[in-house]
């Protein structure tokens, strides 16, 4: 007659060959495209900002010249802004985040004391290879800056197609 199973043993000692090093997990499977960059010039009325102070721009997928983001690859986006109306020129200012020239987001700054105010939002949007992104004024006069970056325009990827 046989008895029960006994419980496990304690672990045995290492087989032979040397131990490996321990390294930090790495994920490359994202494509890096992040971008923040800074408005240094005033704009008024109804045009595309141009943040033309860039701090980043890994996959340079932001044009300064234009003031445009377009996607070279398709996924999943961040993008906000925040646009500082300039004080004492009236007392409104709206701001829109645009995917292909469609409002995808609207802020506006408004003060009664003609001061400074700020118009912000965040998005999250999924964009094919082509598609720009962009913040363009819909009246009102965004304060520049020179190189103090008061308002600026960000965006990353999130997730690739």
């Amino acid at each position: 007659a046989r008895g029960e199973a006994g419980r496990p043993g304690p672990p045995g000692l290492p087989g032979p060959g040397a131990t490996g090093a321990v390294s930090a997990a790495t994920y490359s499977t994202v494509p890096r495209v992040a971008f923040y960059a800074g408005l240094k010039n005033p704009h008024e009325g109804y045009e595309v900002l141009k943040f033309d102070d860039v701090v980043t721009n890994l996959g340079n997928s932001y044009d300064a010249a234009s003031g445009k983001f377009t996607c070279a690859i398709p996924g999943t986006y961040f993008f906000t802004y925040h646009v500082l109306m300039r004080g004492g020129d009236g007392t409104s200012m709206w701001a829109d985040l645009c995917k292909n020239g469609q409002v995808r987001a609207s802020a506006i700054a408004q003060d009664a004391d003609q001061n400074y105010d700020y118009a912000s939002n965040s998005v999250i949007l999924h964009l094919d290879a082509g598609d720009e992104v962009f913040i363009k004024l819909d009246g009102g006069k965004a304060h520049g800056g020179n190189n103090n970056k008061y308002s600026t325009f960000s965006g990353f990827i999130i997730y690739s197609d």
